[in-house]
């Protein structure tokens, strides 16, 4: 599957499109496909048994997540359901989809299960789509070895499941993970990164400490400005920022010459780069 020409705006639904739908669900994806988007932006952890399962957190999230028999997970234990130590079987007994999100009010509701990320791959091939891949790798140092697996088989699977599924060609990896970045050019210098940049952290910091030049930088959309925008533009870099959600600021930062969008509401989006391509 080859990548989409980026002649527009590049419109990602991320966590599939999570303002209408539970995040990194099957029916999110589907519906940011229907929706037309140009690239399904997920998250991916790694299960006992070694798969890529798509989740933001690395454990089940008490604020999306049901336990298996429907219950609350309780406060105490927010991070017990450690992803790493389960095995996918026990994962996906776990509904994440039903639960009301209080920063989501109007999501539709549905029992869903996290996904694997071969699932996701299958629906695309599936439906004939031809959108591309922004998986991000969840990962933090003090994470390794307990969370997740460390930066180097942690690429390494990631890597052998795009390749088994035949999606080299319609993804790009992302991190905020330095380590991480690192390790996906020494495995695969032919993959394209993208470096995520935290609200609190600077651009030019963070880009100074990695090895090498990513294509993408993926900066929390506030820390751009028109001139900053076309500053990276001047030195090869292509520009995607998170996550824009309100009209107002996707029109602002369209306005700054951004390569692509990542966005909670790609309906939204699309409504407006509709009027404006």
């Amino acid at each position: 599957m080859n990548c989409i020409s980026n002649t527009t705006l590049d419109i990602q639904g991320h966590r599939g499109c999570r303002g209408l739908l539970p995040e990194n669900s099957l029916p999110a994806f589907e519906t940011a496909i229907d929706l037309g988007v140009n690239t399904l932006e997920l998250d991916i952890a790694i299960t006992k048994d070694k798969k890529v399962v798509v989740s933001h957190e690395p454990f089940m999230s008490r604020t999306i997540c049901y336990d298996p028999s429907g219950e609350e997970i309780p406060e105490e234990m927010d991070m017990a359901y450690n992803l790493f130590e389960m095995t996918y079987n026990d994962i996906k007994a776990f509904d994440c989809g039903t639960k009301f999100h209080p920063d989501y009010p109007n999501q539709k509701k549905s029992s869903v299960y996290k996904p694997l990320l071969s699932e996701v791959f299958e629906l695309v091939k599936s439906k004939n789509a031809k959108v591309n891949f922004n998986i991000e790798i969840k990962s933090k140092p003090s994470y390794y070895g307990i969370y997740t697996p460390y930066p180097e088989e942690y690429v390494e699977i990631v890597l052998e499941e795009i390749r088994q599924n035949d999606m080299f060609n319609a993804v790009n990896l992302q991190s905020f993970d330095l380590n991480v970045l690192e390790e996906i050019k020494k495995q695969s210098p032919e993959m394209k990164v993208a470096l995520l940049v935290d609200e609190g952290e600077d651009i030019n910091e963070k880009l100074n400490k990695l090895s090498y030049k990513p294509e993408i930088i993926s900066p929390f959309f506030k820390l751009l400005t028109s001139k900053i925008v076309k500053n990276y533009h001047a030195e090869g870099y292509t520009i995607i920022p998170w996550t824009v959600n309100d009209v107002e600021d996707m029109e602002q930062v369209i306005s700054f010459k951004v390569d692509g969008i990542i966005t909670d509401y790609p309906n939204k989006l699309l409504k407006l780069t509709a009027k404006s391509y």
